[in-house]
């Protein structure tokens, strides 16, 4: 009886229990469920509407947008517009079609100037002895100027006005490219402006030009205000962003660029249009990007990436460091001719140096045939070097 009485008292017991709530147990994977669901949207979001602020890149992946696109399924191809369809058509037959034979190939020095000459004796100097193998043209926009030089006799072209940072110095360039094409023994087209100077002999340099695979165009990417800041979404769909260079405007260009260059309307006019100072808060220089970003897009194996005409930038400036007469001497021309490095330096915080080895057809070499920003008070001294740092 006592242990039936015991029996009882222990389902009592048992009875008085709390039952095990199992719901609290449902709660976490629950919570799981929302947080991958709220997770899955979000990069869902993120793929259809990318982020363009560097700062919210860098929420999603600690190598910014570049580091978030690598896992994300590749962005559908745009399709082109019309106009591009066109000049695409274009510029790839004038790239592809095989180089125009000369007999008597030229290179086609081509001075954008304001007015006088002010190292025309050292050009002379320069050009003398190899007549035949060059042509010179002047684009004079503001002063027609006196010749002392029989090679710039009458080679001046029709010339407009140039304003810096506009539109107009771009124009300048293809008017200048436009003239030197009309003679098919023009193979290859060199940049100039009135403060520019010769860095080596001649047949060196003719021998550098004529005979390398590719076009001296400078290019480089700078994320900073100077660089991609500049950028207008105005230029969309044609130019994006991404493909938004920088780089010195004084080229040398193989015959099919310099064709190419000519060819353009789509891509310029997105320039003359949406790159110009002050223009949205920006101040945008069309000679600063249009052809580096022209090239990088079209044809971006047929460039350099850096130009054969040096120019001092260290001064931190808006412009490059001009060179007085006190400053020419064989020890600076014997450094600026030795450079094998190209280098960029980026507009943004960090400053960065992009620093590129010098390659001619592949092996290293030293990268300057030509110099700027020389005053005219140089002349003197330059003509007592030349012969000297031209043979370093």
């Amino acid at each position: 009886m006592k242990a039936v009485q015991r029996w009882h008292l222990s389902m009592k017991d048992m009875q008085i229990l709390p039952v095990p709530r199992h719901r609290s147990h449902l709660k976490k994977p629950t919570w799981i469920l929302v947080l991958v669901s709220l997770v899955s949207l979000f990069l869902i979001c993120a793929y259809i509407y990318p982020p363009h602020n560097s700062a919210a890149c860098y929420v999603l992946s600690s190598k910014g947008c570049n580091g978030f696109s690598h896992w994300l399924p590749p962005t559908p191809a745009r399709e082109f517009t019309d106009d591009e369809i066109a000049s695409h058509v274009v510029i790839r037959d004038i790239l592809s079609a095989p180089p125009t034979q000369s007999k008597n190939p030229k290179i086609a020095f081509l001075f954008l100037t304001p007015g006088a000459l002010p190292f025309e004796r050292l050009w002379d100097k320069f050009f003398h002895g190899h007549e035949g193998r060059f042509s010179v043209y002047v684009h004079a926009s503001k002063d027609k100027p006196l010749h002392f030089s029989r090679y710039f006799i009458n080679r001046e072209i029709r010339s407009d006005k140039v304003v810096w940072g506009k539109i107009s110095m771009v124009d300048a360039e293809r008017r200048l490219l436009a003239n030197a094409l009309k003679d098919p023994d023009n193979q290859h087209f060199v940049l100039l402006s009135d403060s520019c100077i010769p860095l080596q002999e001649f047949d060196y340099v003719f021998n550098y030009l004529m005979d390398t695979n590719v076009s001296f165009v400078d290019c480089f990417e700078d994320p900073g205000p100077h660089g991609s800041g500049r950028y207008s979404e105005h230029m969309l769909p044609e130019v994006e962003k991404s493909y938004f260079r920088k780089g010195s405007q004084w080229f040398t260009m193989k015959r099919r660029h310099a064709l190419v260059v000519m060819a353009d309307s789509l891509y310029y006019s997105k320039f003359r249009d949406y790159c110009k100072p002050g223009m949205d808060g920006r101040n945008c220089y069309s000679d600063e990007h249009y052809l580096p970003t022209f090239f990088y897009m079209l044809d971006p194996d047929g460039i350099a990436n850096w130009s054969v005409t040096h120019v001092d930038w260290s001064e931190g400036k808006w412009h490059p460091k001009s060179y007085r007469a006190q400053d020419v001497t064989y020890e600076l021309m014997k450094n600026i001719t030795s450079i094998d490095k190209s280098v960029h330096v980026t507009s943004d915080e960090r400053k960065e140096t992009q620093v590129r080895q010098c390659l001619w057809n592949g092996m290293p070499r030293q990268c300057y045939l030509f110099a700027r920003k020389f005053l005219p008070e140089t002349l003197d001294n330059l003509m007592q070097l030349f012969s000297n740092y031209t043979t370093i």
